[in-house]
């Protein structure tokens, strides 16, 4: 199940993780929890859905079909983050993956410090991953981030708050390569991959987490699950279509042969 909001143009949020797990073979059921204008130049405006209503969507899908992970994106505001707290608690599923969605692929806040307090509260300590880019991890951590090893500290920062696993994205790094940095309580995983140079990055965090939530949610661990899920987004920004004027979608498809 996919809890987060709708992007109108369709290259990230519910959109993008219905694609995404459709296309990783799985079946998506969604929660929508904000409706948003937007292109790939930028949001207009985020309508946030009333937060019984969300309740309701996950809380009555999961009577029926239980599911077997849960992906979670925008939340938007504080009162969204409690609903969703206590609707979770009622459903208890065990894989629950959180894309943090502070900041957009455009550089956009979509949301104010007290959404952040409330993930921190409500949320974190029952994660199995928090996914945040760097300026995320920036505002969760407390941090300046300007090299790997700056993400590792961030990240055990980020760990004590509660997640069981962090992975943060290195995307926003002015580097050659890509570094990835994911760690928990045991390990510590870099992932290396060459950046690719691209204007089409817009919705690669929902693509990536909601990658991580299918090939988790169909019985591979945490690190296989993240590596595969790179590579998907990795080969989905090589293919991507080149739309738009702005920051442009992903391949989603680009596992079809």
């Amino acid at each position: 199940m996919v809890i987060a909001g709708s992007d109108s143009s369709g290259g990230a949020g519910i959109q993008a993780d219905i694609k995404t797990i459709t296309a990783l073979g799985s079946y998506a059921m969604t929660a929508i929890t904000a409706v948003t204008s937007q292109n790939t130049t930028g949001v207009k405006d985020i309508i946030s859905i009333n937060p019984e209503y969300i309740s309701n969507q996950i809380e009555y899908t999961s009577k029926d079909i239980r599911p077997d992970a849960i992906k979670i994106g925008l939340l938007h505001n504080e009162k969204t983050v409690q609903a969703v707290s206590k609707s979770l608690n009622k459903i208890k599923i065990k894989k629950v993956i959180l894309d943090p969605v502070i900041v957009s692929t455009s550089g956009v806040k979509l949301v104010n410090d007290k959404y952040i307090s409330a993930i921190k509260k409500k949320l974190f300590k029952n994660l199995s991953l928090l996914t945040p880019n760097i300026p995320e991890a920036e505002i969760i951590s407390g941090m300046n981030i300007l090299n790997v090893n700056d993400m590792i500290i961030a990240a055990r920062r980020i760990l004590k708050l509660g997640p069981k696993n962090v992975l943060i994205k290195g995307g926003h790094l002015n580097n050659y390569y890509l570094f990835d940095v994911l760690i928990n309580k045991k390990f510590l995983k870099i992932y290396k991959n060459k950046k690719i140079k691209s204007r089409n990055t817009h919705g690669t965090g929902c693509t990536l987490s909601s990658a991580i939530a299918t090939y988790y949610s169909c019985g591979k661990d945490i690190k296989s699950s993240c590596y595969l899920a790179i590579k998907y987004v990795n080969d989905a920004i090589r293919t991507a279509p080149n739309y738009g004027k702005g920051n442009g979608p992903i391949n989603h498809l680009n596992n079809r042969k």
